[in-house]
C-alpha cells in the first residue's frame, strides 16, 4: 500500500511517491518562449496536475501514459488549486507497486448494488420493458462490464463500479419523483435509468486507469447504448415499434441539449425527467468529490462540472439543531430503498468488500 495518496497531499509538501501517468504532453508559451512537460498523475484517491520546467526530455520518455513512475517534486497552490512541480522522474518495475493503489473503486459492494438494481427491474409491470431490462441484466458479458465500469473519465462517479452506483442512485430518485408526479410512467422512466448510460460499458476502460476505448472515441456512449438496446430488442419477438422509439429517444436525449452532445432534445415527460435526474445525480457526485479533496480554508478548488469553487458549509452549520425535516428526509430515503450506504467519492478497497464520473 502506498504511504501517501493524492488526497493526502498538502501545499508546499515535498513529494517522493509513486503515481500513474494519465496524460503526458509538452506545452509551450509563445509569450514567454518557454516549454514544459505537463502531466496528469493519478492514484486511487484522485488526480493532480504536474509540471516539469527544466531538462524534461528524459523524464518525458519515462513518464509514458498508463505507466506507474516515481515522482520527486513539491506541491503548491496555484489559483486555489493544488498542483505539483516535478523535479525528477524515475522508472519502477511491476514488483514495486500494487495495481489496486492506482485504480479507484466505489465504496459500495457491487454485488449488492447489482442485486438491488435487478430487483427493481424485475418489478417492472410493463412486460415488454421488463423483458428488455432482464435481457440486459441477465447477459453475463454486460453484467461483468457493468460491475466494473466507471460513469465518466473525471466529472462524476469516475471510478470502478461508478456507473452501477450512479444507476442505482438514479433508481431512488426515479422512485421518489414518480411518486410526486403520478402522471409519470415509472416503468418507462426506470428503463431509461437502466439504459441511458449503458454504452459506457463499451466507451470507457478501467484496467489500469480510466480511459476511452477505440469505439468510445469513434462512436461515443450514446451511439453504443442505442446499438446495444436495438440488439436486445431485436431478440424479443413482436416488441412494439413505438415503445422501442420511446426507449431509444430516452438514450439519445438524456444529455438534455444539443450543446452537451444530445442528438435530439428530450421530447416527452419521462425523457425530460430522466435528463434532469441524471444531471442532478452527476452534479451532486461531482460536488462530493470536490468537498473530499484537500484545500486550505472554506472553499474547494474549482469544480470543473459546475465551473466554480464550492463552499464547505460544515463550519457554518456547527451547532444547528436537528430538525423534523431532516428526520423526514431520512425516512424518505429509507422508504425509497435505494439510499447508498456510504455516500462519498472513491476508495481503493476491493469492490467485493466495500463500494467502489
Amino acid at each position: 500500500m502506498k504511504p501517501i495518496y493524492i488526497t493526502d497531499l498538502r501545499p508546499e509538501q515535498a513529494v517522493n511517491e509513486l503515481f500513474l501517468v494519465r496524460t503526458r504532453e509538452t506545452r509551450s508559451s509563445p509569450r514567454t518562449n518557454s516549454s514544459w512537460l505537463q502531466l496528469v498523475l493519478v492514484d486511487r484517491s484522485g488526480a493532480i496536475e504536474a509540471k516539469m520546467w527544466d531538462n524534461f526530455e528524459g523524464a518525458s520518455r519515462i513518464a509514458e501514459p498508463q505507466r506507474v513512475v516515481r515522482i520527486f517534486g513539491r506541491t503548491k497552490l496555484y489559483q486555489n488549486r493544488l498542483e505539483m512541480t516535478v523535479e525528477r522522474v524515475t522508472p519502477v518495475t511491476d514488483a514495486d507497486f500494487t495495481l489496486a493503489d492506482f485504480v479507484a473503486h466505489t465504496r459500495e459492494n457491487v454485488d449488492d448494488l447489482f442485486a438491488r438494481l435487478s430487483a427493481e427491474i424485475r418489478g417492472i409491470a410493463n412486460p415488454w420493458l421488463r423483458r428488455l431490462g432482464e435481457s440486459v441484466l441477465d447477459d453475463p458479458e454486460i453484467t461483468r462490464k457493468l460491475k466494473c465500469a466507471p460513469a465518466a473519465m473525471t466529472m462524476h462517479h469516475a471510478y470502478v463500479g461508478g456507473l452501477l452506483e450512479h444507476i442505482v442512485s438514479l433508481c431512488g430518485l426515479a422512485r421518489a419523483t414518480a411518486k410526486h408526479y403520478p402522471e409519470v410512467d415509472y416503468d418507462l422512466l426506470l428503463t431509461g435509468v437502466l439504459l441511458h448510460d449503458i454504452g459506457k460499458i463499451e466507451e470507457l476502460t478501467s484496467d489500469c486507469a480510466i480511459n476511452y476505448s477505440d469505439d468510445g472515441r469513434l462512436l461515443g456512449h450514446i451511439t453504443l447504448g442505442v446499438v446495444l438496446t436495438q440488439r436486445k430488442i431485436a431478440a424479443i419477438p413482436d416488441f412494439p415499434p413505438r415503445l422501442m422509439s420511446l426507449v431509444e429517444h430516452m438514450i439519445l436525449s438524456h444529455h438534455g441539449s444539443l450543446e452537451f452532445g444530445a442528438p435530439v432534445l428530450p421530447s416527452f415527460r419521462e425523457a425530460v425527467l430522466l435528463h434532469y435526474l441524471d444531471d442532478l445525480d452527476s452534479k451532486m457526485a461531482s460536488i462530493r468529490g470536490s468537498l473530499e479533496a484537500p484545500t486550505d480554508g472554506h472553499w474547494t478548488s474549482r469544480n470543473p462540472a459546475l465551473r466554480r469553487e464550492m463552499l464547505r458549509t460544515s463550519d457554518f452549520l456547527e451547532g444547528r439543531p436537528k430538525t423534523s425535516q431532516s428526520a423526514s428526509a431520512a425516512g424518505a430515503d429509507a422508504d425509497s430503498g435505494f439510499k447508498l450506504s456510504s455516500p462519498g467519492a472513491h476508495s481503493g478497497q476491493s469492490s467485493t468488500s466495500r463500494k467502489t464520473n
